[in-house]
């Protein structure tokens, strides 16, 4: 399957379809359009998931707003996502349990906006839509068809501002210059034109996946306002190794099911082989929790317990060996690998228990210290951001900062994979949306 990184060439070289054409939805403002008529009630940087939602709730509000965006569309991170398909929510990204599953200096900073707007409230919206979906797994949902239907309906309902006395226009292909305040309104420039509007909205995400153009831009226009940011950091990403754990190269592309450990936090999902490392869901979960030097742990049996497993085969059929005994249970590739670096030799009845006890107790907990990650360029996310600190939890708003508002990836809150950072995007865009 192609990771994020891989798939977004091949998404946004495709025309985008009729259906969101920027000359069909919304209003899009030409670049060479004269800052006599670019004078709005706010102002939103970045056109991904929280942008969006942030400008068709403020839209459908009356509000005139415009959206920025360096890219040649709306929804580039929405149309990679999930294989194509948008992993768009998580029935359980909710309240109950948000400070498990959404990382931050403060933890309960996104129950506010988690419970406003609620996985059912965007559930309901795709189902107007007409939208099919499935569950996959672990409460993960997806749409049956392309991840362009989400941003469709996104752009659909932006243009239904004009019904509610509201406006959204659009800048695509346009990388903002100057940003000031003058103690009243904001000034955005852009391709040579300047907007004004009362309020500002930074939505440019973090700088996870850059062949997209993802950059730090939101960090270094929180500082510019006073904000703090917390040190930002690739999340949701895959581990490398080096050293002895080297050899785990050569099994490339095997994937198994496992417990993946870190400390007291545990995933139990497929990981997978890679020629720098590991990867796969339990591995990119783990990754978020994991610090340079820091150890992590792979139980490869998760639905049985290892040492069991060796002494009941050693009673049961004392001429098998370590190797076999794990072919039965693992990938084949997998377990000739760990028998070789285990190197228990010879049957299982030739092994006291006291061999068999520490074999299975690697097996259940086996050892590797990631000398780094594959950072920005793999990670699905970014852990850090603008401080939550300096932010309302129920509008988004800077404390000190009048109108400035702060929105989705940029801000300092990362969910779970599956789902998790979708719902902080629609949740803290909505929550923006109705302060403006």
């Amino acid at each position: 399957m192609l990771g994020p990184a891989d798939f977004v060439s091949s998404v946004m070289t495709r025309a985008l379809p009729q259906s969101i054409a920027l000359g069909n939805i919304a209003r899009a403002v030409q670049g060479n359009e004269m800052a006599s008529s670019n004078n709005y009630d706010a102002i939103i940087l970045g056109a991904g998931g929280a942008g969006l939602m942030c400008a068709l709730t403020a839209g459908q509000r009356g509000k005139r707003v415009l959206v920025i965006d360096h890219a040649t569309g709306p929804g580039k991170k929405i149309l990679i996502s999930g294989g194509g398909r948008c992993n768009f929510t998580n029935v359980n990204a909710t309240t109950t349990h948000a400070q498990e599953r959404y990382l931050s200096s403060n933890p309960h900073f996104a129950k506010s906006a988690l419970g406003r707007y609620t996985p059912q409230d965007f559930i309901d919206l795709v189902h107007a839509h007409g939208i099919a979906f499935h569950e996959k797994t672990l409460g993960q949902l997806f749409c049956d068809g392309s991840a362009r239907q989400i941003v469709a309906m996104l752009m659909a309902e932006c243009d239904k501002s004009g019904a509610f006395g509201g406006r959204v226009d659009f800048v695509f292909d346009a990388p903002v210059g100057e940003v000031t305040h003058d103690g009243s309104d904001y000034h955005v420039t852009y391709n040579g034109v300047r907007a004004q509007g009362a309020a500002l909205v930074i939505a440019t995400g973090g700088p996870s996946i850059p062949k997209m153009g993802a950059t730090a831009f939101a960090y270094d226009l929180g500082r510019q306002f006073g904000l703090k940011i917390v040190e930002p950091r690739p999340a949701l990403v895959p581990l490398t190794l080096g050293g002895d754990d080297v050899l785990f190269r050569e099994l490339s592309g095997v994937s198994s099911e496992v417990i993946a450990k870190h400390g007291r936090t545990a995933f139990r999902e497929a990981a997978l082989f890679t020629h720098r490392g590991i990867s796969g869901p339990a591995v990119l979960q783990i990754s978020s929790y994991w610090r340079p030097g820091d150890q992590v742990e792979i139980d490869f049996l998760p639905s049985l317990d290892a040492t069991e497993l060796l002494l009941s085969e050693k009673r049961a059929r004392p001429r098998a060996t370590l190797r076999s005994t794990l072919d039965r249970v693992l990938p084949a590739r997998l377990a000739e690998a760990l028998a070789a670096k285990i190197g228990l030799l010879g049957n299982l009845a030739d092994q006291n228990d006291r061999k068999l006890v520490g074999a299975g107790t690697l097996l259940g907990s086996w050892p590797f210290v990631p000398n780094g990650s594959e950072g920005y360029a793999k990670a699905e996310v970014t852990l850090g951001g603008i401080s939550t600190d300096g932010l309302s939890q129920k509008t988004m708003e800077a404390k000190k900062m009048p109108r400035l508002y702060c929105v989705g990836e940029a801000v300092d809150v990362t969910g779970w994979l599956g789902g998790y950072n979708f719902q902080w995007a629609w949740a803290s865009g909505v929550a923006a949306g109705e302060a403006i």
